[in-house]
């Protein structure tokens, strides 16, 4: 469809959205006996036909827009936060301070790529789950990491788990990525398996003697030896 046509339909599209508010209200005052008073809109027509033209003019074309991973989403220079997919940045293990670029392209569609990651450095701590449901990771001094729901659900994470966590080198941060979970047993396990294998008697332990290789045939031979002579002193 030409770009002309297009902005022709979305123009279509604002007038009989229009009328059709305007027969709501209609109806309802009708019924209510009585006019209502607008509210105040919290974004003016003026502002809204802005944009519809601002959109109307990009049809067809893709727009690159630059901003700041905030943890979530990213936050362009104007202040407008674009979403960030969580699956993909629990998989990047993007952290709060990196760079992004958000190609929107023609059909709409949002492509991340991250150019521009903060220095970074790894910490030890201990996954927890607030009242609220939420995931953290309290870390050395008590102090507290977000972490994305995708990347607990992904390391299939519970409370209690030890985490490597990626955080800023510099500043301080809200949110970390979770570089690896170990389960909270499985250190517990480790250790009681080697003691159980510790414990298990040797040989030489259990006041048996130890078998080596040839033994069995050498002592057979040494018995049959001494058969051979009770033999020889019958004859």
């Amino acid at each position: 469809m030409p770009e002309l046509e297009k902005i022709a339909l979305l123009r279509e599209i604002l007038e009989q959205a229009e009328a059709s508010l305007a027969q709501a209200k209609k109806v309802i005052n009708e019924f209510l006996g009585g006019e209502i008073k607008p509210s105040k809109p919290k974004i003016g027509q003026k502002q809204i036909l802005e944009k519809v033209q601002e959109l109307a003019a990009n049809i067809g074309k893709s727009r690159i827009i630059q901003g700041v991973f905030n943890g979530q989403s990213m936050v362009a220079p104007d202040e407008t936060e674009y979403p960030v997919p969580a699956n993909y940045a629990s998989k990047s293990k993007m952290i709060q301070g990196d760079t992004l670029k958000l190609t929107i392209a023609e059909d709409g569609s949002f492509i991340y790529k991250q150019i521009g990651p903060v220095e970074r450095k790894k910490v030890l701590g201990v996954l927890s789950q607030n009242e609220d449901g939420e995931y953290q990771v309290i870390v050395e001094n008590n102090k507290t990491y977000k972490v994305l729901l995708a990347s607990v659900t992904y390391f299939k994470g519970e409370a209690g788990d030890e985490v490597t966590l990626v955080v800023p080198a510099e500043g301080d941060s809200e949110w970390g990525a979770i570089e690896n979970i170990l389960k909270k047993n499985s250190l517990r396990d480790m250790v009681l398996k080697k003691e159980s294998e510790d414990a298990i008697p040797g040989p030489e332990q259990d006041g048996e003697k130890e078998v080596v290789p040839g033994q069995i045939v050498d002592d057979l031979d040494s018995e049959l030896e001494g058969l051979e002579g009770l033999v020889d002193d019958e004859e």
